[in-house]
């Protein structure tokens, strides 16, 4: 047997000798401009409490390769007397606009003193970039406008770690997750709070938040979400958090987020052991895949309530590696025809006398290493993808994550989730 293919690695942030260390990555892509932007906490030791700014790396993609340029701080992304934490990008196809929320935690307060006391010290906070991360706005904090009363029940409350989406609606989703007060003693103390997962919602591209009901049953910490279309044309949300019971907890909703179904616990999807990030991505199935979803090489797999989880098997490992390249040219594909679509929308609602975004001299896409004739090209191929959708799922399995933060060119396959109710990129 040959040996495995070994995925290409880039480490964007490494431990510093003199102890400012890298945490609680995010990585956003933009695919009109083929950008890559990699968040990350800067802190002056590994300790959550010395957290301090969040830090920026920007990548351009080629055809087979990314380009990184040097790393520096978002200073804008800051509350006074606060360290910021846990970057949750978000990027609006609509608008073109780039949301980096976070949340701002008051001195050195840690997480487990604002559980132990129920005294929040957490704030919600955001920056928006027009220029692809390039500058920043200032500091916009929500706390008070979005979480209201509602932040006397929760101990505390954090976002991701990951990106947030934007569902096929517009709508933006950011994945959360508080300590809520379950109850409190007759002198006021707090006696008992649960971790519970949720989203953050916006209907209208940023301009109002609201957010929608707790994950209802299980205990659920950090989480991710994807946007899962159904071959009958309907949409559900699918959230994968961590828990204290050993495996992942997933959840499904579908209104936007709004309420969430009871969690299920799925043994299948083992909890790290090391750091606390489950990484969720979807996509659409490929048409030679999914024509051979019941092949016992392919898939071993199990129902669970109106949708299937698959884990690979040994024997499919092979066979995945030798699709791996006609995958990554659909994706491709994929990915050029959401950009085609979205610049025929946007001249559309621009028809009426405005100026189109795709023309806006200040909106100008950077010269691709494609020529016309080539993208054509591609759109003509006869790579197609279809649904269901795949989920992939994975998650750190060494120490040496908390030293090394990257990217990898392709998944390291950990888990597949596939099905008839399971995301888009």
């Amino acid at each position: 047997m040959g040996s495995r293919r070994v995925p290409a690695r880039t480490v964007l942030f490494e431990k510093e000798k003199n102890g400012v260390t890298y945490r609680v990555p995010a990585l956003l892509y933009i695919p009109r401009w083929s950008t890559l932007l990699a968040f990350a906490e800067e802190r002056l030791s590994a300790d959550d409490a010395h957290a301090n700014l969040l830090v920026l790396r920007r990548g351009i993609l080629y055809h087979s390769y990314v380009e990184w340029e040097d790393m520096f701080a978002v200073e804008r992304a800051h509350l006074p007397g606060h360290r910021s934490m846990n970057p949750c990008p978000i990027y609006d196809a609509f608008t073109g606009q780039i949301f980096l929320f976070f949340i701002a935690v008051q001195g050195r307060t840690t997480e487990s003193y604002q559980i132990i006391t129920g005294r929040n010290l957490a704030r919600l906070c955001y920056v928006t970039s027009s220029d692809q991360g390039k500058t920043w706005s200032e500091v916009t904090d929500l706390t008070q406008k979005v979480i209201g009363e509602s932040l006397k029940e929760w101990a505390t409350f954090a976002l991701g770690p990951g990106h947030g989406i934007q569902l096929k609606s517009g709508h933006l989703l950011l994945p959360a997750y508080t300590y809520h007060i379950d109850c409190r003693n007759c002198f006021g103390k707090l006696c008992r709070t649960t971790p519970r997962a949720f989203v953050f919602r916006s209907v209208d591209h940023g301009k109002t938040w609201t957010f929608g009901d707790l994950v209802p049953n299980l205990q659920t910490v950090e989480c991710q979400l994807v946007s899962v279309d159904e071959e009958d044309g309907s949409n559900v949300l699918y959230c994968n958090a961590r828990s204290s019971l050993g495996f992942r907890v997933q959840a499904l909703s579908y209104d936007s987020g709004s309420v969430f179904q009871q969690g299920q616990l799925v043994e299948k999807l083992v909890e790290t052991p090391n750091g606390c990030h489950g990484s969720v991505v979807g996509f659409p199935a490929p048409l030679q895949f999914s024509s051979k979803l019941n092949t016992k090489n392919i898939v071993l797999g199990q129902a669970m309530n109106g949708f299937a989880l698959h884990k690979i098997s040994d024997i499919a490992t092979r066979r995945v590696h030798q699709l791996h390249h006609s995958l990554e040219r659909r994706l491709d594909d994929y990915q050029l025809n959401r950009q085609s679509n979205f610049c025929k929308i946007m001249d559309h609602k621009h028809s009426k006398g405005k100026t189109s975004y795709k023309n806006n001299k200040h909106n100008k896409p950077q010269s691709s290493s494609k020529s016309t004739q080539e993208q054509n090209s591609i759109l003509r191929t006869d790579y197609q993808l279809q649904l269901p959708t795949w989920v992939l799922y994975c998650h750190p399995t060494s120490p040496s994550s908390t030293c090394k933060l990257g990217v990898t060119s392709a998944h390291t396959l950990k888990t597949l989730i596939a099905g008839p109710a399971l995301g888009h990129l």
